[in-house]
């Protein structure tokens, strides 16, 4: 695993949104957190980040948005960010910190 970002996106126009984790919601079957990732603007882009996000244990699903930056996770349980940030990076992407 790398842990080397992707300062502009695969199709060369920059970086989407900026901001950081927005919300936590714990429903009956898992939870759902939304993230903020930098440098997503295609399809190719959604889902590279997607593709990384799914492989970690207990995700049930992902959706990422390039247009508004935010990738939401479903999970069994809450995830580390750590691993979220580590499967964000080796995607080429950026985990936006909370401010």
């Amino acid at each position: 695993m790398t842990t080397e970002t992707n300062s502009s996106s695969c199709c060369g126009t920059g970086s989407c949104g900026s901001g950081s984790t927005v919300d936590v919601q714990i429903h009956t079957t898992g939870v759902t957190t939304v993230y903020k990732v930098s440098g997503m603007t295609c399809g190719h882009c959604e889902g590279a980040v997607s593709q990384e996000i799914s492989a970690l244990d207990g995700v049930t699903a992902v959706t990422a948005v390039a247009k508004t930056g935010e990738v939401t996770v479903t999970s069994a349980a809450p995830l580390d960010e750590e691993a979220v940030r580590a499967a964000v990076d080796e995607a080429g992407y950026e985990l936006v910190d909370q401010a």
